[in-house]
């Protein structure tokens, strides 16, 4: 064999080169696409991160009081007279005339007590101011007689004063039983139980047989009245509206029994005092009840159209945050950070409360602020809301 033939030389296929450049081209593409695709996967899921991490906040708007804005508060109804009337006497009791709800007049009999022992005790009294009476008259006549023998010097002037004397103690004696007897038959009175006003019976714990009065085990009233001709109303009144309270001020009170029905009531006086521990001051308001419509120890919302806001505005109770500092509402800047605002607080009214001082009316406050919220945090404002 020739030596041309052993160092043949083998050809490529033609194309063969350009295919496998072609290929590593394509695959550098995909690596470069996926690493794109990777960095904005990668940028869009901080830019998310970033944004969650911005809490979202409502607004509400602060709304201001009228000048003349109404007080709403609550009170309690108390009978204009009342009483509860325990036996004077020891006995028993042996009958009762008028029950719950009876409408009596004044000095009207209730009921009555057996006092079988303090009838004794009179008539030992009796007969206590009957052995007075007679040894008066057995010392009257005896000085007698003797001032008549003393004119005749018969007797000595100290037989004759001894004489006297003795009358006079006899004098006093009568007077003495005289006065025991009063106090027990005074005492005999009470045995008839009587209303000492008129008005309506609202207890009678009195029953036939009972022992009652000084000798009984524990003592109990035995009938309990009250004249509801008028109600007495007390009302515990904020210390920025007391300057208003001023006796002959009108007021109207609703009571829950009677819904969309309003009393007429006038203030009469005060406590002229501010409590303490509620800042407030306890009024006190009359009210005519000729129908007996309301009743004493009843609950009453009562109603006074008096100035003293004070510039007052209303915020929800949602809105307030109680911290260290005291109580703040959160305030959102122009550039979307939070401003905690120190406030005074007034009424609370429920849903909403009353601030004295520390915001205006028409600015906005956070509803509902996370715990965490704090001073100069970013924030992004959601959908309002409205109180």
């Amino acid at each position: 064999m020739s030596d041309s033939a052993q160092t043949e030389t083998v050809t490529a296929p033609k194309g063969l080169k350009a295919a496998g450049i072609g290929a590593v081209l394509v695959a550098v593409a995909v690596v470069a696409m996926g690493a794109v695709t990777r960095a904005e996967d990668a940028h869009e899921a901080q830019h998310i991160s970033d944004a969650s991490s911005i809490p979202t906040v409502h607004l509400v708007p602060v709304t201001g009081g009228a000048a003349g804005d109404a007080l709403n508060l609550p009170g309690t109804m108390e009978a204009w007279d009342a009483a509860k009337i325990y036996a004077r006497v020891p006995g028993y009791v042996k009958a009762w005339y008028r029950d719950i709800g009876a409408v009596v007049p004044a000095n009207a009999p209730l009921g009555s007590i057996d006092t079988p022992e303090l009838d004794q005790q009179i008539i030992h009294a009796r007969a206590a101011l009957a052995s007075a009476r007679a040894a008066e008259t057995l010392a009257s006549d005896t000085a007698a007689r003797w001032n008549d023998l003393l004119t005749t010097n018969s007797v000595s002037k100290q037989e004759a004063a001894e004489k006297n004397g003795d009358l006079a103690v006899k004098r006093a004696a009568v007077q003495g039983a005289t006065a025991d007897l009063g106090r027990l038959l005074a005492q005999k009175a009470f045995a008839t139980v009587r209303a000492p006003f008129a008005g309506v019976v609202t207890t009678r714990a009195a029953d036939i047989g009972d022992l009652v009065g000084p000798g009984a085990t524990s003592q109990q009233p035995l009938f309990a009245i009250a004249n509801i001709s008028r109600l007495r109303i007390y009302v515990s009144v904020p210390q920025a509206y007391s300057a208003g309270m001023k006796p002959g001020l009108m007021a109207t009170l609703t009571v829950p029994e009677y819904p969309g029905q309003a009393f007429k009531a006038q203030l009469i006086g005060d406590a002229n005092a501010i409590d303490p521990q509620s800042g407030t001051m306890r009024v006190q308001l009359v009210a005519d009840n000729p129908g007996g419509a309301l009743k004493p120890g009843s609950y009453a919302q009562v109603r006074f159209d008096v100035p003293g806001g004070g510039g007052a505005v209303q915020i929800p109770s949602s809105a307030l945050i109680f911290r260290a500092q005291g109580t703040q509402v959160a305030l959102v800047g122009p550039d979307a950070h939070i401003r905690l605002q120190s406030v005074k607080l007034g009424r609370d009214l429920g849903a909403t409360v009353e601030v004295r001082s520390g915001l205006a009316a028409g600015v906005k406050v956070v509803d509902n602020p996370p715990d965490s919220i704090a001073d100069g945090e970013l924030v992004r404002i959601g959908s309002p809301r409205h109180v």
